[in-house]
């Protein structure tokens, strides 16, 4: 068993998050690479587990098996398998001895610990890109952590969405139809243009923070050994070359499938084509000025009028079945969408 108390000293602990498709999977592989850092997939410990006004309140013994039973069913299992946290009671019990007082948020500090000693390295690295929307509660539970967010070019990330349904029929045969549905019915410009939207501005409020480290995706593909350099300097760990040698995975792209290393023809995807003028023009719409601060150009649209009222009723028809959807994803959905969109 691992002694929580001699881990808890040290406390290095790294977050990589960012708006969802701008290569926070990617980030998450190249520092598991390294001999240090064991990386977790995305746990969603935040929101699907629990609700920020539960993070610390004081919880039975009962209620802190069954959610450390949860989350080492997602580590075993996997985000996208069907949880079976019976089937990890045992284990739960044996590491909750070691908690003198049951939280939600004493519970996912040790599960991150226990995990990655158990993997035999140091330093847990938790990737879930919605974590943005929770640094102010991560830094909190975590004074010392380190957090990497991941920024792309919007265009990219709306044509990488827009064709994330596609994964399962493209060799990602462990991908499941439930989750290519709702990927489907997410899509939507208008949407997906304001989640980025609101992902920068949530970075922005912590830009400032000396534990946080804005990485653009595009100077990762096309120097990738200069801004590994930069994030290793910031992490405080050394470099080493083999860290960039990672499986594609996860790439909406067929042409990148059982793929290694870093593929440069990822970079501004959307302009070969995927995405019509008028998503493009939507996208431009709602992030022009933060497109503008972060260099990423502009470019004049016009005559979309058809294509801006074809997205619009789009979004009315599909608001229902998003709902359906993503109900069950969320502990308290209203904190969710004002995380969001407040």
């Amino acid at each position: 068993m691992v002694t929580y108390n001699l881990l808890e000293k040290k406390n290095k602990i790294i977050f990589v998050v960012g708006n969802s498709r701008s290569g926070t999977s990617m980030m998450a592989k190249i520092l598991n690479n390294h001999p240090n850092i064991y990386t977790f997939e995305e746990l969603h410990f935040f929101e699907e587990l629990i609700s920020s006004d539960e993070l610390f309140s004081v919880i039975s013994f009962e209620k802190a098996k069954v959610l450390y039973a949860n989350l080492l069913s997602l580590v075993y299992k996997g985000y996208l398998s069907k949880r079976k946290a019976q089937l990890y009671f045992s284990e739960a019990e044996k590491c909750l001895k070691e908690l003198d007082q049951f939280t939600p948020a004493s519970i996912y500090k040790h599960f991150l610990f226990y995990i990655t000693k158990k993997n035999g390295k140091q330093i847990p690295c938790e990737q879930t890109p919605r974590n943005l929307f929770y640094l102010k509660e991560i830094f909190k539970i975590f004074p010392n952590a380190k957090v990497i967010n991941m920024m792309r070019d919007p265009r990219d990330v709306l044509l990488s969405q827009k064709n994330k349904w596609r994964l399962r029929f493209i060799g990602y045969k462990n991908h499941p139809l439930s989750e290519s549905i709702r990927s489907f019915v997410n899509y939507n410009p208008i949407i997906i243009s304001k989640l980025w939207n609101s992902a920068i501005r949530e970075y922005e409020q912590f830009k400032n923070d000396e534990r946080l480290i804005n990485i653009k995706f595009e100077n990762l593909i096309s120097n990738p050994e200069m801004t590994l350099k930069k994030i290793c300097d910031f992490l405080e760990i050394k470099m080493h070359e083999k860290m960039l040698d990672i499986p594609v995975i996860g790439s909406s792209f067929k042409n990148s499938v059982n793929k290694k290393g870093i593929l440069k023809d990822v970079l501004m995807r959307w302009k070969k084509g995927g995405l019509t003028s008028a998503e493009i023009y939507i996208c431009q719409k709602i992030n022009a000025d933060l497109m503008k601060k972060y260099d990423y150009e502009v470019l004049e649209i016009s005559n979309v009028p058809f294509g801006l009222l074809f997205t619009l009723f789009g979004l009315i028809f599909r608001i229902p079945f998003i709902f359906f959807f993503n109900f069950k994803r969320y502990k308290n959905i209203k904190e969710a969408i004002l995380k969001r969109f407040k």
